[in-house]
């Protein structure tokens, strides 16, 4: 269903929405109206900044007055409810959080935003759970089937110092990963450049290609079992599905990947009571965006994976 905006509306640039693109600005004020119709509302000058017409790349500052014309909106998904036991098991998962920033170790099988047939994600659940937080965004993704650290900042001058931090590799993120057969020491590095291709079903695969965005992974041994070797995987780049690639690209996939992993793997794995990828965002090193003080978080195991590698070490 949608609802139409009747009125004429007027915004008054606060700093921390302050140095943003216009276009940007308006795709976060006019949710669910298609990119299309806010470039043309733009180059039309139906939206003026201090009364004056302006280009789609012009970056607003603060105290400028946005005139934002009636525009079709197509209704927003209304968050979860804060009583649902999914949302509230949320709240369990914060590893850290003050005013700018909420760090969650991310449970496997949720994704971290809504759509594609589900009805929420991490961040709806956040919402629901922080409803006097005015502004919540993901600064960076993990796969649905993929647990572990994950980052949400509270502040906009937060996520632009955060994905900063991601453009200049200064922010550090280390993995755990269960992978196929005996891992050899002296692969330290992957370097395979990445190409991502979606499928009509709409399903996205990522496949190495010379076509492809430069990637690269590095590697270290952890421990060592008589089918498999548990790593720790540290992604330079921040390519889609990256670690699951580049492991499967090397002959070692990761345990109960079902999109590059390798079926009579999976089924020794789930021998020993593994029932999910076995990828974990373990670490996270960063600069605090506001205190500027250096930040080492860390997300344990959980019991389910553990158990794993207890049984695999007891079979050696």
């Amino acid at each position: 269903m949608n609802t139409t905006n009747q009125t004429v509306q007027f915004v008054t640039i606060d700093a921390e929405q302050d140095g943003q693109r216009i276009d940007n600005f308006l795709k976060t004020q006019l949710k669910g109206v298609p990119k299309s119709l806010i470039y043309r509302i733009l180059r039309k000058g139906e939206v003026r900044v201090n009364k004056k017409r302006i280009k789609p790349e012009y970056k607003i500052c603060v105290g400028d007055e946005i005139r934002i014309p009636p525009v079709r909106v197509a209704e927003e998904n209304e968050l979860p409810s804060s009583k649902l036991s999914s949302v509230q098991a949320l709240a369990d998962q914060i590893v850290f959080e003050d005013d700018a920033l909420i760090v969650m170790n991310k449970p496997s099988g949720m994704a971290v935003h809504g759509g594609s047939g589900l009805s929420f994600g991490v961040i709806e659940g956040l919402r629901s759970l922080r409803p006097e937080c005015r502004f919540l965004e993901l600064v960076h993704r993990l796969d649905r089937d993929t647990s572990g650290l994950l980052l949400i900042a509270k502040k906009r001058s937060a996520l632009k110092g955060l994905h900063e931090q991601l453009r200049l590799k200064t922010m550090r993120k280390q993995y755990l990963a269960l992978v196929r057969g005996q891992w050899q020491p002296h692969v330290k590095v992957v370097n395979a450049p990445l190409l991502k291709n979606t499928l009509k079903s709409g399903e996205r695969v990522v496949r190495v290609s010379s076509d492809g965005k430069p990637s690269e992974t590095r590697f270290q041994i952890m421990q060592k079992f008589s089918t498999a070797t548990l790593v720790l995987a540290s992604p330079i780049t921040g390519r889609t599905h990256q670690i699951r690639v580049h492991t499967a690209y090397a002959g070692h996939p990761i345990a109960c990947d079902d999109k590059y992993g390798e079926r009579q793997f999976d089924e020794q794995m789930k021998l020993v009571g593994l029932n999910r990828l076995f990828l974990h965002a373990y670490r996270l090193n960063f600069i605090h965006p506001v205190t500027g003080n250096e930040m080492a978080l860390e997300a344990p195991l959980d019991r389910s994976l553990k158990q794993v590698l207890t049984k695999l070490e007891q079979q050696k």
